[in-house]
């Protein structure tokens, strides 16, 4: 069972910068597409941008593209999210996933199928 924990969540103010990590456990990650998804309180779990597992694809969403960008590195069983520029309606739960395919297109939550906690990013106005 894969394990994931998300950190570097808290609050800043609008136009600020956050950097999330996502630190997964060891077995099957470097082969796994990976996901960030956010939840804001009585929505669902939204679609925020998703990597291959060697990086080299990468898709975002449309309200965070130019903003935000995901990164991951094997070596070390992690996975980023540097948000810059943040705006209030990015405040939300962030939550990293990790899909059974190597690559992923959909921007749904149902491919991914093991998520961390969350963590929690609040935007200032």
């Amino acid at each position: 069972q894969v394990q994931l924990v998300e950190s570097g969540g808290g609050l800043v103010q609008a136009g600020g910068s956050l950097r999330l990590s996502c630190a997964a456990s060891e077995r099957t990650f470097s082969s796994s597409a990976m996901g960030w998804f956010r939840q804001a309180p009585g929505k669902e779990r939204e679609f925020v941008a998703t990597i291959n597992w060697s990086g080299g694809i990468r898709r975002y969403a449309d309200s965070v593209q130019g903003r935000f960008t995901i990164s991951r590195d094997n070596a070390k069983n992690a996975v980023y999210l540097q948000m810059n520029s943040l705006k209030p309606e990015d405040t939300a739960v962030y939550y990293c996933g990790r899909s059974p395919h190597s690559t992923v297109y959909t921007t749904s939550a149902d491919a991914f199928g093991s998520w961390g906690q969350g963590t929690q990013v609040t935007v200032s106005s």
